[in-house]
């Protein structure tokens, strides 16, 4: 992101939007909750051309193969670039853009009832392509799945062994600290509630696409659900009917940063993104046409 002079009102993680029109100015006053304010959006998206894409990069058989998922993270990270406001959030009642453009998801170390989970985060620059996100979510993949614990979950796993009382006392401070963007670093530095868009691949687990919650913690606005991938009808203009390889996915944003005009063409190019896959070959920063 455009790094811009701190001034009084910004915050270390977003700068103060100071020219809002009235109602983005006025509704955070009304609703200062991010959990009242949440709208949901499902879309369906066909595969086939995503498919064929996957076969492409994936021919030489590299060490580590391009994933369906991967490849939702950068078409999600891109949608976010080029529409900006998808880039805002909303704290003790003001509006703000982020700094950074980031994502995170949660890495399972062992598919089993008692398998523990890390916590991934990505930063995106705008010149990072397909092929540089690839690295970055194997890398994050990679050291989530070590015995080594991210650091807010070593955060957690402090609180955890401390008294109850004090632990809960603790907590307690550092909400207040959230409100005003003081939360100390090292506790948020793998926090998916502090990122841009959140992302679970239900579809891993063979759960279909559906709401899931944003939180009053954090400055998450954004929060994409991946469902199952799975053959369903596509219907032509002519009524005839098709099966195609298809995934839905269920997107839960809050409402406050941006109307819905601007949200539905934000869907409109994600979904454009994810069946013409190879526009995430250029770079994120790169305009295109939808």
């Amino acid at each position: 992101m455009e790094k811009t002079k701190r001034r009084f009102g910004d915050r270390k993680d977003g700068t103060l939007l100071r020219d809002l029109d009235s109602m983005h100015f006025i509704v955070p006053l009304l609703y200062p909750n991010r959990c009242d304010n949440e709208a949901y959006i499902s879309e369906r998206i066909d595969l086939t051309n995503l498919s064929a894409y996957l076969d492409r990069k994936n021919a030489d058989g590299p060490k580590y193969p391009l994933k369906l998922f991967y490849v939702i993270v950068a078409a999600a990270a891109k949608a976010c670039q080029l529409r900006p406001k998808m880039n805002r959030f909303i704290a003790n009642k003001n509006m703000y853009q982020r700094n950074e453009l980031t994502a995170a998801f949660v890495v399972k170390k062992e598919f089993s009832d008692n398998g523990a989970e890390a916590l991934a985060k990505l930063r995106f620059e705008p010149e990072d392509t397909m092929d540089s996100i690839r690295e970055k979510i194997v890398a994050q993949i990679t050291a989530g799945r070590s015995e080594k614990a991210d650091s807010s979950t070593e955060s957690m796993d402090m609180f955890n062994r401390m008294p109850r009382f004090l632990s809960k006392f603790i907590v307690w401070v550092i909400t207040r600290l959230d409100i005003h963007g003081r939360v100390p670093a090292s506790l948020i530095e793998t926090d998916p509630y502090y990122c841009t868009v959140v992302l679970t691949n239900l579809g891993s687990i063979k759960l279909h696409a559906g709401y899931h919650h944003l939180t009053n913690w954090g400055t998450n606005s954004v929060f994409l659900v991946v469902g199952e991938r799975k053959k369903r009808p596509f219907f032509g203009e002519d009524g005839s009917c098709e099966m195609r390889d298809s995934i839905d996915l269920g997107l839960t944003v809050d409402e406050r940063i941006a109307d819905g005009y601007y949200f539905s063409k934000t869907v409109r190019l994600l979904k454009k993104l994810l069946e013409e896959p190879e526009l995430l070959d250029k770079p994120l920063g790169e305009d295109v046409e939808y």
